[in-house]
């Protein structure tokens, strides 16, 4: 059986191609290793659409109500391998199973990168973060502590200043970020900084309470009195699968141009994982919509004899 479409990945920008695929009378088959993506990291959402407040869960159930609702195949499988034959393209799992279609759009996101420290994964949610854009807010007036000295981390902070003070900065060695961005740091009195230090465990009861740092050279631990841990360490593209001849970018980002097309004909790409700036849950919808319906133009005007598996 040959799909028209197959959309690799089940977040905002594959769900939302899904629909639109859909809408448009596409064989689509949505493939991915979970429900939601980068979503599920994150707790409240205030600035998607429709919704002054919604958690990131009960977002990406809306989207799959609609998803539902339009009877599209869905699979959960991790993807092996994506390869362009002749006209059509053939997308491998991890279980062996082979899929075929006339065009595809990967959408399958980033990845946090973590930790990897006790606590983090009992705590998710419950005080450890991924998002500051997402859930700053909700750490009003309390202890934070982020972790990493790039850009994303510099940022991370300048978005909780909005809301608390009591904010502590740690990385392992020198920041890394724009000096334009450091620089901005320095108006912030009450930061504490702690450079040449790790995170090694994160402790608490219901949420998080407290985190032990452990300073590099000496070794020599000691716990710092927090109610949220922002892990702002960077971000891994999800593109293990793709063939070698998909360009990406130097962050391993797809590159794509202004109609989500890749390098590929035929193959698309939308949200996170390509080269679109703004990474915003509202911007990966938009995307994975305009990658759905340039598919179908695609689709449509080759001549079907041209296919060949």
């Amino acid at each position: 059986m040959v799909y028209d479409l197959i959309i690799i990945g089940a977040g905002p920008a594959g769900m939302t191609a899904g629909v639109f695929a859909a809408r448009k009378g596409l064989k689509t088959l949505i493939l991915s290793k979970d429900i939601g993506g980068q979503v599920n990291w994150t707790t409240d959402i205030e600035n998607y659409m429709g919704y002054q407040e919604i958690d990131g869960q009960a977002l990406m159930d809306k989207f799959e109500e609609q998803v539902k609702e339009l009877h599209l195949e869905e699979k959960i499988v991790e993807i092996k391998a994506l390869t362009k034959e002749g006209q059509l393209f053939r997308v491998q799992t991890m279980g062996q199973e082979k899929y075929m279609a006339k065009a595809v759009v990967v959408s399958s996101g980033k990845k946090p990168k973590t930790l990897n420290v006790p606590g983090e994964i009992e705590f998710r949610n419950k005080g450890v973060s991924y998002c500051s854009t997402c859930d700053a807010p909700l750490f009003r007036d309390i202890p934070v502590a982020v972790v990493g000295g790039g850009n994303s981390a510099v940022k991370s902070v300048l978005d909780l200043a909005n809301y608390t003070r009591q904010i502590h900065l740690i990385y392992v060695e020198d920041l890394t970020a724009d000096s334009i961005l450091a620089e901005r740091l320095q108006g912030l009195e009450d930061l504490k900084r702690y450079p040449g230090h790790t995170v090694v465990e994160i402790k608490g009861g219901q949420s998080v309470e407290k985190i032990v740092l452990e300073e590099v050279k000496t070794k020599q631990r000691f716990e710092l009195p927090v109610q949220g841990i922002f892990i702002e360490i960077g971000l891994d593209t999800n593109v293990e699968f793709l063939d070698k001849s998909v360009e990406l970018n130097d962050l391993r980002e797809v590159k794509v141009d202004c109609l989500c097309r890749t390098n590929i004909p035929g193959l698309y790409a939308a949200g996170d994982v390509t080269t679109v700036p703004e990474k915003q849950i509202i911007v990966a919808a938009g995307e994975g919509a305009k990658a759905a319906l340039k598919a179908w133009e695609y689709v449509i005007n080759i001549p079907e004899a041209e296919y060949r598996q």
